[in-house]
């Protein structure tokens, strides 16, 4: 009975500070002069000038390096300009920021599509649908990326036939 208070309180005590090691961290607030440029650089890209609408981005990221938008807006410009190494590594970036990100992560594997890794594509894909559980925009988009590659035929060495070609010099040797 001496020791029913005390207890009562530790036992409290440890409740609360395991429960919070188990919870995630809060996202912090982007700094609006981030948002902002983001924003800008939405409006140049929608207008189709790529290469303000990446000064605009790069400037949101300069302001605000954990801007995950920013890195994923550049990625999507990179994948434009036919650049898939590149947007992969933007799209790292994001999902070290947040690694259940599935704009990144699809993102992600639409450019490994692109650059003709499948295998580490179905990868991705996986991972949306256990973060899905059911069928999401994300997931169906890098199916259809996937689904589209299949189609594409691929040659190998022995498809193409080497054709021996005559040229028009002479046999005599000086």
């Amino acid at each position: 009975m001496r020791f029913s208070p005390p207890a009562i309180a530790l036992s409290l005590l440890l409740a609360t500070v395991s429960s919070v090691s188990y919870t995630q961290p809060a996202e912090r607030a982007i700094n609006p002069q981030s948002t902002a440029l983001l924003d800008a650089g939405y409006i140049a890209q929608k207008d189709g000038d790529l290469n303000e609408a990446t000064n605009f981005y790069e400037a949101a990221l300069a302001v605000d390096p954990a801007n995950r938008a920013a890195y994923i807006a550049l990625a999507q410009i990179a994948r434009a300009q036919d650049l898939p190494g590149k947007a992969i590594r933007l799209y790292r970036e994001a999902l070290a920021l947040n690694p259940n990100d599935l704009a990144a992560l699809s993102g992600q594997g639409e450019a490994l599509v692109q650059r003709g890794a499948i295998e580490k594509a179905k990868l991705n894909l996986a991972r949306i649908d256990s973060l899905c559980r059911s069928t999401c925009e994300e997931s169906t988009k890098l199916t259809a990326a996937l689904d589209k590659q299949n189609d594409v035929p691929v040659l190998s060495a022995e498809a193409v036939a080497i054709q021996p070609t005559v040229t028009g010099g002479t046999s005599e040797k000086p």
